[in-house]
């Protein structure tokens, strides 16, 4: 059969250009190695507890056009991501707030919480000199003080990137926010929550009317094509979500991804395991960084819970890929593949692993929807 368009990846990127261009009149395939669609916003209900299997995710954005977009496919709660932060015995609100402060300092006002953050910062520039921050440990410490980064910071850091804070560039934290309000809201966008019953529903809807192909990587269809000679499915164009350095065959080495490693577990008969839906562990030795438990995201009733721990890791082949490494290293290295991917005239390369840029789901959703805009312009 001839399609105008073959997508690679039934996340979200490739599922929001899907459905705008079967909106516009065009025919899409959707293939994706995974045996579900969704991608990492993919969802499971385990007792009628609905699991977000590849982490947490939280809908955030001060974008209209997108959170009226996701609303035609899913309704939403006022679910507001407030984590808490676990370090030792002790328990610190995120984001940086007052209540952060007065649990650190024992401060009440905004005054006496400025005035001691200033003290902190001062006490650091006093023993590193005025220098660029040679790295992030020193960037952190110009930043926030001593105390913040020591129990908040360094160690959750460095189990996230699997390096020292003294090794990993400054330039990750260019900045730090800090509010002098007693706020726990960890985000600052306009519109805020979880998409009732999950995920993977909004996903379905998207792709309502598509042909969608699972288990199957792009190479290993590309390889059944060519087997198939003349009876293959054929395709104008392509829209690839996958990693852009294994499309190219590594030719100029690999991209840098870090990965992670899920442990769910079923808690039957514990209505409630850690009072909030994400916990983070700051300690380095502790070899998890948070702890999610699921049912804090609907709100749901359950004599039963679903926890899962979650362990960065270094990414090797075979590995999923969730982070990108954008150190100069990497940075150079993807400008290569970029110019490769710029000149192709029937390959589009969208998302976080064929951009190698982290994605937040309302701006994986804009970009879709301006590569699908784009596409819609050029047929008219």
């Amino acid at each position: 059969m001839r399609y105008d368009y073959l997508i690679v990846g039934a996340g979200l990127y490739g599922a929001v250009f899907a459905h705008e261009l079967k909106k516009a009149g065009s025919s899409c395939l959707v293939i994706d190695k995974r045996e579900h669609i969704a991608g990492n916003v993919y969802t499971e209900n385990m007792s009628g507890i609905n699991v977000h299997m590849y982490g947490a995710h939280i809908f955030h954005t001060s974008n209209k056009r997108v959170w009226q977009y996701v609303g035609q496919f899913a309704e939403f709660n006022n679910y507001i991501n407030s984590p808490v932060a676990v370090y030792g015995d002790e328990l610190y609100n995120l984001p940086f707030n007052m209540n952060t402060f007065h649990g650190l300092w024992g401060v009440k006002t905004p005054e006496q919480a400025r005035r001691k953050l200033d003290e902190e910062i001062a006490s650091a520039r006093e023993l590193l000199g005025d220098g660029e921050p040679a790295n992030l440990e020193q960037q952190a410490l110009r930043l926030v003080g001593r105390d913040i980064y020591e129990k908040l910071i360094k160690g959750y850091t460095e189990k996230q990137w699997g390096r020292d804070c003294t090794d990993l560039p400054a330039f990750i934290i260019r900045r730090l926010p800090v509010r002098f309000t007693y706020d726990n809201n960890y985000f600052n966008d306009r519109y805020q929550g979880i998409p009732m019953g999950g995920y993977t529903g909004i996903v379905e809807k998207l792709l309502d009317g598509i042909p969608v192909r699972l288990g199957c990587s792009y190479k290993e269809f590309r390889a059944e094509c060519e087997a198939k000679g003349s009876e293959a499915d054929t395709f104008a164009k392509i829209l690839y979500t996958g990693m852009i350095d294994e499309f190219y065959d590594y030719r100029f080495g690999e991209l840098e991804y870090r990965t992670l490693k899920f442990e769910t577990e079923m808690l039957t008969g514990v209505e409630n395991y850690q009072g909030n839906a994400v916990v983070n562990y700051t300690e380095r030795q502790i070899p998890y960084t948070r702890i999610i438990e699921h049912k804090h995201f609907e709100y749901e009733k359950s004599p039963d819970t679903v926890i899962t721990k979650e362990y960065p890791g270094k990414w090797s082949k075979g590995d999923e890929p969730y982070y990108p490494v954008n150190d100069e290293r990497n940075s150079a290295l993807y400008e290569k593949y970029k110019e490769l991917a710029d000149s192709e005239r029937d390959i589009i390369f969208g998302g976080r692993l064929g951009q190698y840029k982290y994605y937040d789901m309302d701006k994986v959703i804009e970009a879709a929807l301006d590569a699908a805009d784009k596409e819609i312009e050029g047929l008219m």
